[in-house]
């Protein structure tokens, strides 16, 4: 329908409201401890094609076009649900055709930093990384989700899928009320994926002069 669904009033919403923000504080503190991790790695994995080689150049190229698409496409996000996911249940844009649409464009932007290796392999296995060290997050989400918002969200479960899309179940809404600062906040914060390429290309400039050698080497 399009419309607002408000908060199970079964329980008490501070307590809905509690664990649905402690879900959401968990997510950044796995972001930030995958961002180590993922930094720490980097310099030891390289492509089996060589720097500025055609297919080395193409794989970066094709990275750069999945994180502006992740940019762009949590912005899209956010435009529908920016500071409401915890007063009421949005359904109508890309939540119409996927429950976690922002997750996707992360995984899409992961996929586009593993790309930047110069391996279609290596940016898989990013993308595959990211969805399985978030999937517990997303189910835990979903789970104080349906505290908070009872039948609502089970009806809305049965109706679009975890990941999607399910293009056919598009609904748009009429109007949308915008909050610029948690737009900007968003756009600020997938400008962490662009700020990659350039450490990307200080490793393999790392690599290519010898100073470091990757012991990882996939296609």
């Amino acid at each position: 329908s399009g419309k607002p669904m408000t908060p199970n009033p079964s329980r008490p919403q501070s307590a809905q409201r509690y664990n649905l923000g402690r879900v959401q504080r968990r997510r950044k503190l796995v972001i930030a401890a995958v961002t180590l991790v993922v930094l720490m790695m980097l310099p030891l994995m390289q492509s089996l094609a060589q720097v500025e080689m055609f297919t080395h150049e193409v794989v970066e190229i094709g990275g750069i076009a999945l994180i502006l698409i992740a940019i762009f496409g949590r912005a899209w996000c956010t435009l529908y649900i920016g500071g409401r996911k915890a007063s009421q249940l949005t359904d109508v844009g890309p939540y119409s055709i996927s429950r976690n649409p922002l997750y996707m464009f992360s995984f899409i932007g992961a996929a586009g930093i593993g790309a930047q290796t110069g391996s279609f392999l290596i940016a898989l296995l990013f993308g595959a990384g990211a969805l399985v060290i978030f999937l517990p997050v997303i189910l835990k989400e979903e789970h104080a989700l349906g505290e908070l918002f009872g039948t609502p969200f089970e009806d809305y479960k049965a109706r679009v899928p975890r990941f999607g899309p399910r293009l056919g179940a598009w609904k748009d809404a009429d109007v949308l009320e915008v909050r610029p600062k948690l737009l900007v906040r968003t756009l600020r914060d997938g400008l962490v994926f662009l700020m990659v390429i350039p450490v990307f290309e200080l490793i393999d400039w790392l690599q290519v002069s010898g100073l470091i050698d990757p012991l990882v080497y996939l296609p």
